[in-house]
């Protein structure tokens, strides 16, 4: 948390000095709110990025960008295999030769693994993403290549900053733009130890896979939200004049997967989240608030922890002393930690929610949807992000602070932290319901 900090406020000092901007005298709290939202992989933005800083401000995005989801990416790796060894960090590292520890050896392949799979993906979206530019809308290399790489350093580390004013709404229909970015952003929102399991899964064709309950929860729960987004969106925008109507069929499925995508959680956009139905918005909201999955580039409370709830909820209607999914049981301390988290959040952001209605003029859903938007470090809005007074900006700020490292420090914390009672008082159940 103090190194996240810390590169939030070096962030800030690079985004306030002159040469960032294109001599606007960028105040601090725009710097701050940049900063955070760049390291935090969140995308709300103040200021135009393409138009307020300069080619140095964006490298500086760019790099805080990179190393704020490398960073929380390979933290997370590596706090979820301390927590499934269940042995601190530090006694980890000092007793590395011991059974069942993390090794310092271990923790340096670790975050290899998750920087070869950083470069491989953005990489490849760089090339895909500039060729396009390049070819099809009469940019010079330089320009393309520029472009593409930032977009998808954006994409894969769930970003969602953009160096067009309106997002991605100019290549809502091509393809060749849209869907590598939705492809970037889940992959980066699967998280490295999935993309593990995959590499594993391709290389054994002759032996029985086995996989992970992490495994099964991430890759089932988002290919199940991204449906229902997709549906969603096109039942609710399907005839909304100013998002879908005009578009055609195939236009208005491709915009569909595009957005069912996004609250995964990037921040792109490729229709005006201002013009959408109020219900639109709402589902939006449901779908920032889970994220994506655990030890990835995705904010939210995370797609395994909705999926514990989920379960839980199920054996509790009938009537199941304990939870079982695939085969396995559940501890009843993942049970709790999945209730802790989700109940800690929904708190923070209704909080954060009416704070921003005492210090601003607008409506709830719009207000809700700004916080979802911050604490699951999502990126999208309905565009009122300049428009709130600082103390509004400012409540945001500590939203995408704490919805990037909240729930990996809070999840890690629940799950490592065992104390036995030395005695039990007497056993009564109230009323419930």
């Amino acid at each position: 948390m103090a190194a996240f900090a810390a590169l939030i406020l070096v962030g800030t000092v690079l985004l306030s000095l002159p040469a960032a901007d294109h001599g606007h005298a960028t105040p601090f709290l725009t710097s701050l709110f940049t900063a955070t939202s760049a390291a935090s992989v969140t995308g709300l933005v103040v200021v135009d990025t393409a138009d307020h800083w300069s080619p140095f401000g964006e490298a500086v995005i760019l790099v805080l960008i990179q190393v704020g989801g490398f960073g929380v990416m390979a933290l997370a790796t590596v706090l979820s295999l301390v927590v499934s060894r269940r042995v601190g960090l530090r006694m980890a590292v000092t007793a590395g030769a011991e059974t069942k520890t993390l090794s310092l050896g271990e923790v340096r392949r670790l975050v290899l693994g998750v920087l070869w799979v950083t470069l491989v993906f953005e990489g490849a979206l760089a090339v895909l993403l500039t060729l396009r530019w390049w070819a099809a809308y009469d940019l010079s290399f330089t320009a393309a290549l520029h472009t593409g790489v930032f977009h998808s350093v954006s994409a894969f580390n769930n970003a969602g900053f953009s160096l067009y004013s309106d997002s991605l709404m100019g290549y809502a229909t091509d393809p060749w733009i849209t869907v590598p970015v939705a492809l970037g952003v889940i992959a980066g929102g699967l998280g490295f130890p999935v993309w593990v399991e995959l590499w594993r899964f391709t290389r054994r064709s002759g032996e029985r896979r086995h996989w992970t309950l992490h495994a099964k929860f991430t890759l089932g729960m988002t290919a199940a939200l991204l449906v229902i987004g997709f549906a969603a969106f096109l039942a609710l925008e399907w005839t909304n004049p100013a998002t879908m109507g005009p578009l055609g069929v195939g236009e208005k499925a491709l915009t569909a997967f595009f957005q069912s995508v996004m609250p995964r959680t990037a921040g792109f956009n490729s229709l005006d989240f201002g013009a959408m139905q109020t219900q639109t918005l709402l589902v939006t909201d449901m779908l920032m608030f889970v994220g994506g999955g655990s030890a990835g580039t995705a904010g939210g409370i995370k797609v395994t922890t909705f999926a514990v709830l989920i379960l839980v909820a199920y054996a509790n209607v009938r009537g199941e002393p304990t939870v079982h999914a695939a085969g396995r049981r559940l501890s009843e301390g993942t049970a709790s930690q999945a209730t802790t988290v989700a109940m800690l959040a929904l708190g923070l952001v209704l909080g954060a929610t009416l704070v921003l209605m005492t210090v601003s003029p607008f409506t709830l859903d719009r207000l809700l949807f700004e916080a979802t938007s911050a604490f699951g470090t999502v990126g999208l809005s309905t565009g009122i992000t300049a428009d709130l007074p600082p103390a509004g900006q400012a409540v945001l700020v500590f939203l995408m602070f704490a919805g990037r490292i909240g729930p990996i420090t809070l999840a890690s914390a629940l799950a490592l932290r065992r104390h036995g009672r030395l005695y039990e008082f007497p056993q009564e159940r109230p009323i419930v319901g």
